[in-house]
């Protein structure tokens, strides 16, 4: 890659180390705080001492979350090429550099990274200004919501463990705290409708997820915020492992019966919604997918695995109909034949 500089990044809620390289040379380093206006004196710096151009610099950098935020608005400001990588492949391909069990990635690390690795860019695409506004929202909305059903959760239980007097000035503060959470989350949902209102790239990955049988409008919301809009992942196999219900190949042996191995490092929210919806499957009187569980448990196969393949369904239909921008149709059945109207997995 001549004439190409790459910038590692570590990104942390304070600060960010970068490491700028050329041909595995280190040319400056160092550390700053992790504000956008700070970021762009560093890029401007590089730019001015080596005499380089926008489309030269490719900044790397790991998922760290909302940390990146101001990186990603420097960049797509600045236009700047960002790669956005999952830590686990970087810390993979760098894994004969361990130094023991807290190990942690540099800056040199991630930009050799990304200068030997350059067949696997994939830079971020999507307008930060709605999708990062999308996701903050989303993520209050969720804590919000369970401080919500905690408060709810104290004002049935406490009625019958105290005097009626104590229990009624605390049922009043309590009900005045789930006023105001209810009207914060109520102008949260508010303005989540109008950023889908106003994308009409959001709002049409929404319908095409909300097509699907099944898929709610919750499930949709959490899908786009997770994936970024479904650009962060290349596949429904990337997800399912990132949201733990794509086994392993490790197996473990446990009274005679042999287990696959989750990931431990899987998004736990993402499987939990997921695992919601498969139970709300097996209760509903009839569907396609409550028709192939109803089929597979009477070829004895174990329930949990019936359900995480209902899982894994669900999350295969949504990343086709994104990738075919195409609704979702159901198989239709004529007669000892399957016409699929649109491929489904």
């Amino acid at each position: 890659m001549d004439n190409f500089f790459v910038v590692g990044v570590v990104v942390s809620k304070n600060k960010l180390d970068y490491c700028l390289i050329s041909n595995d040379i280190v040319l400056k380093q160092g550390t700053t705080v992790n504000e956008t206006s700070a970021i762009r004196l560093i890029f401007d710096l590089f730019i001015k001492e080596f005499e380089l151009s926008n489309e030269q610099i490719l900044i790397c950098a790991e998922h760290s979350g909302q940390y990146n935020y101001p990186l990603i608005y420097c960049c797509e400001c600045d236009r700047y090429k960002l790669w956005l990588e999952n830590p686990n492949l970087i810390k993979i391909y760098c894994s004969g550099l361990q130094q023991g069990k807290n190990y942690r990635l540099s800056p040199k690390q991630i930009a050799i990274y990304g200068s030997r690795n350059a067949d696997k860019i994939k830079l971020r695409r999507q307008p930060v200004s709605e999708v990062e506004h999308l996701k903050q929202l989303h993520n209050e909305l969720e804590m919000l919501e369970v401080d919500s059903a905690k408060l709810h959760s104290q004002l049935v239980d406490q009625k019958n463990y105290m005097s009626e007097e104590v229990f009624n000035i605390n049922a009043t503060r309590l009900i005045n705290l789930l006023r105001g959470l209810e009207d914060a989350i109520a102008t949260i949902k508010s303005e989540i409708k109008c950023i889908f209102a106003d994308n009409s790239f959001l709002s049409e990955q929404m319908e095409l997820l909300t097509s699907i049988e099944n898929v709610d409008t919750e499930l949709a919301l959490k899908m786009i915020v997770e994936t970024d809009a479904f650009t962060r992942f290349e596949n429904c196999r990337q997800f399912c492992s990132h949201a733990g219900i794509a086994p392993l190949n490790k197996i473990l042996k446990i009274n005679e019966h042999s287990a696959h191995i989750i990931n431990p490092k899987s998004d736990k929210g993402i499987k939990t919604i997921l695992n919601q919806t498969a139970l709300s499957i097996v209760k509903k009187s009839d569907s396609e997918l409550k028709n192939y569980y109803i089929r597979k448990l009477k070829e004895g196969k174990d329930e949990k695995i019936v359900l995480n393949a209902l899982r894994v369904k669900l999350v295969a239909r949504m990343f086709a109909v994104i990738k075919n921008n195409q609704r979702y149709l159901p198989i239709i059945r004529v007669e000892r034949s399957v016409t699929p109207l649109v491929e489904t997995l």
